[in-house]
């Protein structure tokens, strides 16, 4: 029976991976699905599909960069967080580097040393301006 439920499961976004507190990984961690992070990684954090997510809880630490789709983030970050969809900083959040976000959340208290970088749909940079045939503008 066990082994049914295994198969039945598909292996993408659902499965949650835990990196434990104490636990000190050195080098890149590449991730599907899920990623909650209670200890530390030193390197890149990467996703590999998606709509994968990543949570940093309130003791967690990463010294390097992030490139995920999602994240949650309530602890230490040192260097810079690229969000491709939505970027949610929480109130023990602490970052210094550069972030970059389409969505972000920013709850009081968390803090950024860096700069902040909205990134949003490219078709609304490439529409051209409306043209207003026969429009005179008066200053009021």
């Amino acid at each position: 029976m066990l082994n049914r439920k295994r198969a039945d499961r598909s292996p993408s976004s659902h499965d949650t991976s835990l990196i434990a507190r104490g636990t000190v990984i050195r080098g890149d961690v590449r991730f599907s699905g899920a990623l909650h992070l209670d200890g530390r990684i030193e390197g890149t954090v990467l996703a590999d599909e998606a709509n994968a997510v990543f949570t940093l809880s309130e003791n967690g630490v990463v010294q390097g960069e992030i490139r995920v789709p999602h994240a949650i983030i309530n602890g230490e970050v040192l260097g810079d967080i690229h969000a491709g969809e939505r970027l949610e900083l929480a109130p023990q959040a602490r970052i210094t580097g550069d972030v970059n976000y389409q969505t972000l959340e920013m709850a009081a208290g968390a803090q950024v040393n860096g700069r902040m970088s909205h990134h949003g749909v490219e078709m609304t940079r490439e529409l051209p301006a409306p043209q207003l045939a026969g429009v005179e503008m008066v200053p009021a």
